[in-house]
């Protein structure tokens, strides 16, 4: 977990104040996210939990996860959650020439307009490891993308975290206005298995709204 905000300092969400860390309201809105599918078994166990208690929530999806389980996705869309995009191949920013991140970017884009067919789709983008480049954001931003980040980091992705300090990154933490990212993944699924369901039930019981990012 070394360098990595559970709740995202107000130092870092000013500093990078052009991207969206939270949406503040007085509504006790909340906003569930998941990273990096779809992933056969994973996303559909998630899509049962949301539906389980009525709940829409916003799925960050990588392009090439996309064309290998179109079916996947077309039944996150059909359920009526929103879609952003996650870059094709999962890009460090931080890694990769601006050029090159800027083409995976679109290549992600045209995979989600290719299978979805709604207003889901939504032009809004979350850079893997939350790691990009001024430059590669700038880009972004002027096609109509917002840049989305996130006020509250679940690290359910973090092998050698128990499943209780997960579900405690995200309860002692969550306040209207978060923004809340899990990641249906294979590596991320053991603590989410035992995450989302209690958030879930302790979102609902603290009268907490869920709503998708558009």
């Amino acid at each position: 977990m070394n360098f990595l905000w559970v709740k995202t300092n107000w130092t870092i969400k000013k500093l990078f104040s052009s991207y969206v860390w939270n949406i503040p309201n007085t509504a006790n809105k909340i906003y569930l996210t998941f990273d990096d599918g779809p992933i056969p078994e994973i996303t559909e166990w998630v899509l049962e939990e949301l539906k389980k208690h009525k709940v829409k929530a916003t799925f960050f999806c990588i392009g090439d996860n996309i064309e290998k389980h179109p079916e996947i996705f077309e039944k996150v869309i059909g359920e009526g959650h929103t879609i952003g995009n996650h870059t094709f191949n999962h890009l460090n920013g931080w890694k990769t020439v601006t050029e090159s991140y800027i083409k995976n970017f679109q290549r992600c884009e045209d995979t989600i307009r290719k299978f979805a067919i709604n207003d889901l789709i939504c032009k809004i983008f979350r850079p893997p490891y939350g790691k990009i480049t001024r430059s590669q954001a700038k880009t972004i931003q002027q096609s109509g993308y917002k840049i989305i980040m996130w006020d509250v980091l679940s690290v359910d992705f973090d092998s050698a975290l128990s499943r209780e300090k997960c579900l405690e990154n995200v309860l002692s933490n969550v306040r209207s206005g978060s923004i809340i990212v899990f990641h249906d993944s294979i590596k991320a699924f053991k603590n989410l298995e035992y995450v989302l369901p209690k958030t879930l039930i302790y979102l609902k019981e603290n009268n907490f709204v869920c709503e998708v990012l558009k």
